[in-house]
């Protein structure tokens, strides 16, 4: 494609289109003033944005590539709110490149009006008047079909003005109506009904069974049309399930009437990066996502109050409500309540001293249960879609930075010669001395590199729990061989480990006359060892450089663990062959090694299998048989364990079933060819 009288930052544009969430939302254009060109939505950010850098370009698109300078994305929660939210600020900002929606139209909503006996209606004007609202729902001809059906279970008044007359009028005979009008229904019987369709529409508690209740009568009702041939009545029927499924309790967090101003502030940290995002929400909508960058080494709490002053300004007033994502640091049944937490009494202080008067302040931790107000699981799902908003933008910068200041960091802490470019990790994993194996896990600046993973079956500790000699072992064949072959070092070592293991690493990278760095990570306290020292070092939960090593370790820990257990997994399998006559431990082995799995062996040809294992025919059908009577064995095993679950225990046999063979069966489908050392 040719890139001329594009955007002079195509590339860039580009770039960011590539790193966008995989998650629905909207996207912003901007221009050179940072001015929102256009809003658009989507279900795949990411595959939304692609598109625009690939095929032809047309007149409209190639003039938003040739002025615009930067993309903004804000992550909802579905492809509805994506689409609530774009409506929202096509209306708010009138984008230069959005034709639809910028006429001052709304979606319509559902009105529940503030009466004695209320009607039930849509529209596209809200009235403060007490009234409920319910949507937008931006599916018009889904919600007229919503609302016949709903008129046909809840049969509601439809005269504007409610006026008592002797005899009810027509609706009411032909079941349309229930005639509040002649007293033939009570107030509070009425009102039954109604709480029965804000259920219904609100998604609250109870909704499930009202919904279940109207497409259950609604199907009868197409079913018998049908029957009776009358299929054009049958299929408007049909709809109205249809349009009832669609959006009935739809999930809607951003729009939701409530006049009162409120923030939901939420916040993602690493190191001493920390990104601050705040949802605001005026009039009832969310009018939009604003993100703050900081770049420091204090605590969570301080870091909030000086984003709050920095923040809320004569200007910006802070609103009536505040709400705040919980500590990340604290552990949740020690988060602080809102009256008792330090932050929230200093940051009380400081509203009323600079304005005289303080926003109510709550701290959401815990995801509410159904059960529970939908106004208190509506708080909770925009503080999840601003903190998913935080995290989003702190991987890219994180990103973007790279693991530069962390290992320089690295340097200073351990006294290092060089900047540590790339650092190897070991880390040991056996069972009461049973298939002892060591990980070898390689990161080049900073971020996994692994095609130069490696595993090591260990061969001096077999049967003997002896982590030193262990270490010493896998540190030995790996520089060993690195030396032979004149391959890079490393920069640094890292033992998963404290001074015992460390001292043997380092003893034996002496012997092979390696000037390598080493140290330890100790995982109780996490702290820090370097070869023959009394002491560790400990460093800042915060600190870049120990989350380095942190996430190295974790991974050693990981791969060295994940093939130690598969190694044991073959245990358990090789009986299932080793009882075929002519079948010993060897072939077993040979025979998992080519096939991997139990299921694989009992699908196999027998020809292909005698050739792959070098095997006889007879050979190859038994050990077809004996791997397809594992698997019989583990489905029945499984079966019996999901009535013990129940409690129905089943038969005496069933209950007798040794489930021996369905453990094997199960160890043996994890089996996976041993990756050897290079």
């Amino acid at each position: 494609m040719n890139l001329a009288g594009f955007s002079e930052n195509y590339s860039a544009l580009k770039a960011a289109a590539l790193e966008a969430p995989g998650a629905p939302g909207v996207y912003l254009w901007r221009d050179e003033e940072n001015r929102i060109m256009y809003v658009g939505k989507a279900r795949v950010l990411r595959n939304r944005l692609k598109s625009y850098f690939s095929g032809a370009k047309d007149a409209k698109t190639a003039a938003l590539l040739r002025h615009a300078r930067s993309i903004e994305t804000i992550i909802v929660a579905n492809e509805y709110e994506a689409l609530l939210l774009e409506n929202t600020l096509i209306k708010q900002h009138t984008p230069k490149y959005n034709i639809n929606l910028k006429d001052g139209k709304t979606y319509p909503v559902i009105r529940i009006t503030a009466e004695p006996f209320p009607r039930v209606f849509k529209t596209r004007q809200l009235i403060a008047d007490a009234s409920h609202y319910f949507g937008p729902f931006p599916q018009v001809q889904a919600v007229d079909m919503l609302l016949e059906g709903i008129d046909k279970l809840f049969p509601l008044r439809k005269c504007r003005v409610l006026r008592k007359r002797r005899g009810p009028c027509m609706y009411y005979h032909i079941g349309r109506c229930l005639a509040p009008c002649s007293d033939k229904i009570s107030q509070e019987a009425y009102q039954v009904h109604v709480e029965r369709i804000r259920l219904l529409l609100s998604g609250e508690l109870g909704c499930g069974e009202a919904t279940e209740s109207l497409i259950m009568d609604l199907s009868a009702q197409m079913h018998q049309e049908a029957a009776a041939l009358r299929f054009e009545r049958a299929v408007q029927f049909r709809d109205m399930i249809k349009a009832l499924e669609e959006i009935a309790g739809k999930s809607n967090s951003l729009v939701d009437f409530d006049p009162e101003g409120r923030d939901y502030i939420a916040w993602a940290s690493e190191g001493i990066l920390s990104t601050f995002t705040v949802f605001s929400m005026r009039g009832g909508k969310m009018i939009g996502r604003e993100l703050f960058r900081t770049c420091s080494a204090a605590s969570e709490e301080e870091s909030l109050e000086t984003f709050a002053a920095a923040y809320y300004t004569v200007d910006r007033l802070p609103p009536p409500h505040i709400y705040l994502a919980p500590w990340i640091e604290t552990p949740r049944s020690e988060t602080p309540e809102p009256e008792a937490g330090p932050c929230f009494q200093g940051l009380r202080r400081w509203f009323l001293g600079q304005f005289g008067y303080e926003p109510e302040m709550r701290s959401v931790a815990e995801q509410p249960s159904p059960a529970e107000p939908a106004s208190a699981r509506r708080h909770w799902a925009i503080l999840a879609m601003a903190r998913q908003n935080a995290r989003e933008d702190l991987r890219l910068r994180l990103k973007e930075r790279g693991a530069g200041p962390a290992l320089d960091e690295l340097v200073q802490v351990l006294g290092l010669k060089r900047r540590p470019e790339r650092i190897e990790g070991f880390d040991i994993a056996q069972l009461n001395g049973r298939h002892p194996v060591a990980s070898l896990i390689s990161f080049k600046n900073g971020r996994p590199d692994r095609k130069n993973y490696r595993y090591f079956k260990l061969r001096t500790v077999v049967g003997v729990v002896d982590d030193f000699a262990a270490m010493r072992e896998a540190v030995q064949r790996r520089y060993a061989r690195l030396l032979r072959e004149g391959k890079e070092l490393p920069d640094l070592v890292l033992i998963d480990g404290g001074i015992g293991q460390v001292n043997a690493a380092k003893a034996v990278l002496d012997e092979l006359g390696l000037d390598c760095a080493v140290v330890g990570l100790a995982k109780r306290d996490e702290e820090l060892w370097l070869p023959h020292t009394a002491a560790p070092i400990r460093l800042s939960k915060r600190s870049e450089a120990l989350k380095v090593l942190q996430f190295l370790r974790d991974e050693t820990h990981r791969f060295a663990t994940a093939f130690n257990q598969r190694l044991r997994s073959a245990d358990l399998c090789f009986p299932i062959l080793e009882s075929v006559e002519g079948i010993g431990p060897q072939r077993a082995a040979a025979i998992m090694k080519t096939y991997g799995t139990l299921a694989a062996i009992a699908a196999a040809d027998p020809h292909d299998l005698a050739g792959s294992c070098i095997l006889s025919e007879d050979q190859a059908r038994t050990v077809r048989a004996a791997a397809a009577l594992a698997l019989e064995d583990q489905a029945a095993g499984k079966t019996r364990l999901r009535k013990l679950s129940s409690g129905k225990p089943g038969t005496p046999a069933e209950r007798n079933l040794s489930i021996g063979a369905v453990v094997a069966a199960e160890a043996a489908s994890d089996y996976a060819e041993e990756t050897a050392e290079p």
